[in-house]
């Protein structure tokens, strides 16, 4: 069946009428046959009846969720394709439908022709692959909390290669500015992972000086060398069984590498000093910030090894391309710092937030959170105001000219809007992205906004349910 078949069945699951009327209004343009079930009950039940090609699932219903339904729909059909549906695109929900084995999935309010195509790639996939075997999932329903935070488009990307890379047992490359948040990226494709029970071991490969390395991470015999007083375990040995994050990879020495490849290519490793081949399973998760490709055409980096570690790639986007991610990250670190009881400040002022968002934050997400604790710290109220800002950040905001993005780091659509926008646009925005930090709780968002201007709560009145829409 082609993509453009009048014959394609696409299922539509959300208790929303207006939301399945509208979805059926715009499916029915392309002619397809529309299928609609009120709940997650009536979509699984549907599905066991007769497959459709398609499936739209939303994510917050009664009854039963979408990822409980997701979940019941891949167990009575394997092969069925399913297209998620969240107003909120979390970390979490990301990773979680794509882990449990959705197609794809799209955050509300979402775009009639990008759906349509999304729709169709679906289509293209299901008529490709229908003597192929599916994508399974590994099956985990522990909630975790991955500190990676984001609604914008380049994370809900990083998000779905999560979600659908950690239940493979190949190797991952992480790349991306300092600061992106490599190691967070790399403790999620683990937690997400069959190997979740087992360890997870960062180790800093240019931190760790030469001559240590190698005992660092395959262990070492009593007496091998000076000062090797007894027996010692190297971090994959200890790792047997989970996932060991090499960070600053590019930093390895030519030895080293040798060595790791043989990890990789034979499960294998070798104690400093030992003659014993011992047997490990390790998953290799890779990080850095250096350009591999021409390291491996200098000779700096085998390219053997290079190929072995870049069999799923990740590249993270530097903080400067998802401004709209901002208000969000600094709300995080906000409320993470008051938990520890670091700071009384809960609140940054419209003034003060406006200034982050323009900042380049050449040191991305780790600056970033430096610069909140910083602020937290020298803030006299509630609340961080301009002043409590350091001065790179207040000069940078005063600029009317910055420096031109490169092809690698360009803004995403929302952050070069922002950068024209006046202070009441740009509010707006950063309210919007704070009411995705706290979803469905208007006045927690405003309170984190405006802090102390925001006046008391009235006494609230009945109101209708929000309608969700489609379109």
């Amino acid at each position: 069946m082609s993509a453009e078949s009048p014959a394609s069945t696409i299922l539509v699951i959300d208790d929303d009428t207006e939301v399945r009327y509208s979805l059926n209004r715009v499916l029915s343009s392309r002619h397809y046959q529309v299928q609609e079930a009120a709940s997650g009950e009536e979509g699984v039940a549907a599905v066991k009846r007769q497959a459709p090609d398609v499936v739209l699932l939303d994510n917050r219903m009664t009854g039963i969720t979408g990822l409980e339904t997701l979940q019941h729909i891949r167990s009575a059909n394997p092969r069925q394709l399913v297209i998620f549906m969240t107003a909120f695109g979390t970390a979490q929900t990301a990773i979680e439908a794509m882990k449990f084995g959705a197609y794809d999935y799209v955050v509300k309010p979402f775009d009639p022709p990008k759906l349509l195509a999304l729709v169709e790639s679906a289509l293209r996939t299901q008529a490709d692959s229908k003597s192929a075997g599916s994508y399974q999932p590994v099956i985990n329903s522990d909630e975790h909390k991955e500190g990676i935070v984001g609604t914008s488009s380049a994370m809900q990307q990083v998000f779905k290669a999560i979600g659908q890379f950690a239940a493979s047992d190949a190797s991952v490359m992480i790349t991306g500015e300092s600061g992106t948040g490599k190691e967070l990226v790399a403790r999620a494709i683990h937690r997400h992972s069959h190997r979740a029970a087992k360890a997870f071991i960062a180790v800093n490969c240019a931190a760790i000086p030469e001559s240590l390395i190698e005992s660092e991470l395959f262990g070492h015999e009593r007496g091998s060398f000076t000062g090797a007083t007894a027996q010692r375990l190297g971090k994959f040995e200890i790792c047997d069984g989970g996932t060991i994050f090499l960070d600053e990879i590019g930093d390895m020495t030519p030895t080293t590498q040798t060595k790791i490849l043989r990890v990789l290519q034979e499960g294998e490793i070798q104690r400093v000093g030992g003659t014993e081949t011992i047997k490990v399973n390790v998953r290799v998760v890779a990080a850095t910030n250096k350009n591999l490709e021409a390291m491996v055409k200098e000779k700096k980096f085998r390219e053997d090894l290079y190929y072995r570690l870049n069999v799923v790639r990740l590249r993270l986007p530097p903080l400067r391309a998802r401004v709209e991610d901002v208000p969000q990250i600094v709300d995080f670190f906000l409320q993470s710092l008051f938990k520890a009881k670091k700071t009384k400040v809960r609140k940054v002022s419209p003034e003060a937030l406006a200034l982050l968002c323009r900042y380049r934050w050449p040191g991305n997400v780790r600056e970033l959170e430096n610069v909140v604790y910083r602020s937290a710290v020298a803030a006299t109220g509630e609340a961080i105001l301009p002043r409590d800002l350091p001065d790179e950040v207040r000069q940078a905001g005063e600029k009317e000219d910055e420096e031109p993005a490169t092809a690698s780091a360009a803004p995403s659509p929302a952050a070069a809007d922002a950068a024209g926008d006046s202070p009441e646009q740009l509010a707006a925005k950063l309210l919007a992205a704070l009411q995705s930090a706290h979803p469905g709780n208007e006045r927690a968002a405003l309170e984190a906004l405006l802090g102390d201007k925001l006046p008391p709560p009235e006494k609230p009145a009945p109101r209708k349910r929000a309608k969700k829409s489609a379109e």
